[in-house]
């Protein structure tokens, strides 16, 4: 099959899409300086905050209760971790050797490995949710084809059963 034959087409592209910009941006601005740091930044902030007012619009708008559903655990989900989880992870880390700066670098990094770690964890459900989905889809063709077949055998069956009849 065609990955552009999949039915995960589009969704398999825009994790490729977002997977190239996040290692794309990254590794520029570990070479890079703070001005280019800054930029990118500001780029993927804004580019949250859009994909966040899509989710927000869609969870308003989608007549399915499911996607409702699931769209607002992703709207729940950003605000729990949002920059409250951030300063609270400060206060976690903070010692009477370290300074508030100090602190401030530790959380940041921290929360960006948590970050990574939990993107990794979502692909990895990703995966399973779609070989499921696959599975239950191959599963009802099959059952489908199996019927149409047994549909088939019983009238062929009956047919050479005529046919034997009308021989004799």
């Amino acid at each position: 099959m065609n990955i552009d034959d999949s039915v995960f087409a589009i969704k398999l592209y825009e994790m490729e899409e977002q997977y190239g910009k996040l290692q794309c941006r990254i590794r520029i601005c570990e070479q890079g300086g703070r001005d280019k740091i800054h930029s990118e930044l500001q780029k993927a902030r804004e580019e949250y905050k859009e994909n966040t007012l899509l989710l927000e619009e869609k969870a308003k708008t989608c007549r399915s209760q499911a996607v409702t559903r699931l769209t607002q655990a992703q709207l729940d989900y950003r605000k729990k971790i949002g920059e409250s989880m951030r300063k609270q992870i400060v206060r976690d880390l903070h010692t009477s050797d370290s300074s508030s700066g100090e602190d401030e670098e530790e959380a940041d990094m921290l929360y960006a490995e948590f970050a990574m770690d939990f993107a990794t964890l979502a692909m990895q459900q990703a995966l399973i949710s779609a070989l499921k989905a696959l599975d239950r889809q191959k599963s009802s063709e099959n059952t489908d084809t199996e019927q149409e077949t047994g549909s088939a055998d019983t009238e062929s069956a009956q047919r050479k059963g005529a046919d034997a009849e009308c021989r004799k």
